[in-house]
């Protein structure tokens, strides 16, 4: 079956006001829409568009027949979503499998509520996630090297000190000086802690962080002006660190930030944030595919709940070589990534008509005029740009949908599907290696 499903964007504080709105084709409320919940996920399971009068969500529609429309007998083992980044999010990490399950476990025999403030595990299930830019995305993903760190704490010392913020000089010092050690990894630990304990350096840095950028910005400090031309300091680490520092004046976690990758997707590039590595998106309009849970420890730039002793006991203190996660190319139009994960696979088609001119879509190196795929398992798919056909011809009787940028079709298993048309989908499925049931 092909089944039309939609469902109402998640309203956090960090989404766009139109950008959803644009691509969904739906009037802006002028309120924040950051998440599109495509899946089978309790929190905000798709619905089945215009079916009947009363509404019947995806699980409901899983549960009337489990083996047609579920996983194994059961719900969706993945959750795409839409994402629309206004502002940036918080710094998190989500946990493995056996974190998860420990601590969702001990929480429920210690009896906090599942909605609480302190909840930190939500379900026993971990998060492993690939984020595909559809704009521009910015995100901080991953330990860099150390090293690096240190010299902009030391280059933001030497300004606090040429404003006359010798508090502030101090701070970040002191910082710089506590990632100075042989375990790269303890150190980062140990600056997580410690960023976090109020400790009056920490405070002292952070009150004149922002006074400091500003003042670089207007170009008041003589060495910094120099340090840009000469390429010593990252632009676009300034342009977030005043973004974090204006949105969290006194957030420890605009600090944390300096030791993490600051990365600039362009479209169709792609970050995968397997257990343990902390990250935060800062901006841009993305599809993300992860496994279906909403496990989430945080590390500041929030106002939720900020457990710093359980974050430091999962976070992967690893340096991270590259966030980029490449794609396969599997045939004419077609990419794929595949982490090592079962819950899932993302694949993006790109068609153009047979017979549309030149210049005036995709060229003929990155789409193509038809793709086929077979459907083993459920699929779930969004419309991103343009407008297709999906058709299983081979079903009895044929079933066919156009499909329209901003919607989004479930895909039972059964027979292979057809996409034609032009324009952008992408489809998630469970992983290429999981249990044959994979879309291709």
């Amino acid at each position: 079956m092909l089944i039309f499903i939609e469902n109402t964007p998640r309203a956090y504080a960090w989404g766009s006001t139109d950008a959803l709105p644009d691509m969904l084709g739906t009037t802006p409320t002028g309120e924040p829409q950051a998440e599109l919940w495509l899946g089978t996920h309790p929190g905000s399971p798709a619905h089945v568009a215009k079916a009947t009068p009363v509404q019947r969500t995806l699980i409901d529609l899983v549960e009337s027949d489990p083996e047609r429309y579920g996983v194994d007998g059961g719900p969706l083992p993945f959750l795409l979503k839409v994402l629309a980044i206004g502002a940036p999010l918080s710094l998190q990490v989500h946990p493995d499998r056996e974190q998860a399950a420990a601590g969702f476990a001990a929480e429920e025999a210690a009896g906090v509520p599942r909605d609480a403030r302190e909840r930190n595990y939500c379900d026993p299930t971990h998060k492993p996630e690939l984020l595909v830019a559809l704009s521009e995305v910015t995100a901080l993903s991953g330990f860099r090297d150390l090293a690096a760190a240190r010299e902009d704490l030391l280059l933001l010392a030497a300004a606090a000190r040429e404003l006359g913020h010798p508090e502030g000089a101090e701070g970040f010092e002191r910082a710089g000086c506590r990632l100075v050690g042989r375990d790269a990894g303890e150190l980062r630990r140990a600056f997580l802690t410690w960023a976090f304990s109020r400790d009056p350096r920490i405070v002292d840095a952070l009150s004149c962080l922002f006074d400091v950028l500003r003042a670089a910005e207007a170009g008041a400090i003589g060495f910094w002006e120099r340090a840009l031309e000469e390429g010593t300091i990252d632009p676009d680490r300034l342009a977030s660190l005043r973004a974090l520092a204006a949105a969290h004046p006194s957030d420890p976690g605009v600090l944390v930030s300096l030791l993490l990758h600051l990365v600039r997707l362009a479209p169709g590039e792609a970050i995968f944030l397997g257990a343990g590595q902390i990250h935060a998106y800062l901006g841009g309009v993305a599809v993300e595919v992860m496994a279906s849970s909403d496990n989430v420890l945080r590390a500041g730039l929030t106002q939720k709940h900020v457990d710093i002793d359980e974050l430091c006991r999962i976070v992967d203190t690893g340096e991270l070589a590259d966030p980029r996660f490449p794609a396969e190319r599997l045939d004419h139009g077609l990419l794929a990534w595949r982490p090592d994960v079962p819950e899932f696979q993302l694949m993006r088609a790109r068609l153009r008509e047979a017979d549309a001119e030149a210049g005036t879509g995709y060229s003929d190196a990155e789409a193509a005029v038809r793709i086929d795929l077979p459907a083993r398992g459920p699929v779930v798919l969004v419309v991103t740009a343009g407008k297709v056909r999906i058709e299983r011809p081979e079903a009895h009787p044929a079933e066919v949908a156009s499909v329209r940028r901003g919607q989004s079709v479930y895909v039972s298993a059964g027979e292979p599907i057809c996409i034609t048309g032009h324009g952008e989908v992408f489809l998630a499925s469970v992983g290429a290696e999981s249990d044959g049931t994979a879309l291709r």
